[in-house]
């Protein structure tokens, strides 16, 4: 196939995606712009996106994904509840994960990727189950990190969305691997902001004790 089919391929797969997709897509566009700009409001956003995308991924194979979105509810839920237990609600500091934080993530990312895999070969018709595994082991992992406002959770997220894009593509979500592009070029600006944020911090704090 050409690029001219596969781009007109991409065109009918595109005019074909249902509302609902449409909905899932736009909150987490939202979501993700919110997570970029540190604001609270990224985990309604996340919330509206993560159940919507939890039925669509599951009614396409993509098993791991829907439990994937799960866990980002969860973690949504978390996340909100963590910031807004601070007494004065201020943006809780970007900071870099620690070693031990590192050795949760690897810990993270190694038992769910063979959780999943086990799971999914064992007891699902998943077609993908190496893909539909590591994309949401390394996510997972992602996810923990951005809740405790790590910067390296951007790291993890695009490990995540560098191999979800050509497997939602397969499965035939263009709009969703389009959002995933998407996710992939904010979460490096992402990480570029965060990071001039914790330099700034850094030389605060070093001026301080001057």
């Amino acid at each position: 196939m050409n690029p001219s089919e596969w781009f007109q391929l991409f065109l009918q797969q595109l005019k074909a995606v249902p509302l609902l997709e449409w909905i899932g897509v736009s909150f987490g566009v939202a979501e993700v712009l919110l997570a970029r700009a540190n604001k609270i409001w990224l985990y309604p956003c996340g919330i509206v996106s993560v159940m919507v995308s939890t039925y669509i991924f599951f009614h396409s194979g993509l098993y791991a994904e829907s439990a994937l979105n799960m866990y980002y509810l969860v973690m949504s839920i978390y996340g909100w509840w963590w910031w807004q237990r601070r007494k004065d609600h201020d943006t809780p500091p970007v900071t870099r994960a620690t070693k031990t934080e590192w050795l949760k993530t690897i810990g993270i990312v190694v038992s769910a990727f063979v959780i999943l895999y086990t799971v999914l070969t064992k007891f699902t018709d998943s077609t993908v189950p190496v893909f539909d595994s590591w994309v949401s082991a390394t996510a997972w992992a992602g996810m923990w990190l951005l809740a405790k406002r790590k910067i390296e959770n951007w790291i993890l997220l695009n490990i995540s969305n560098a191999f979800a894009i050509p497997l939602l593509f397969y499965k035939g979500l263009p709009l969703y691997a389009l959002l995933t592009l998407f996710l992939f070029i904010i979460a490096v600006l992402g990480y570029i902001d965060w990071n001039k944020t914790i330099k700034k911090n850094e030389q605060k704090t070093a001026f301080s004790f001057e």
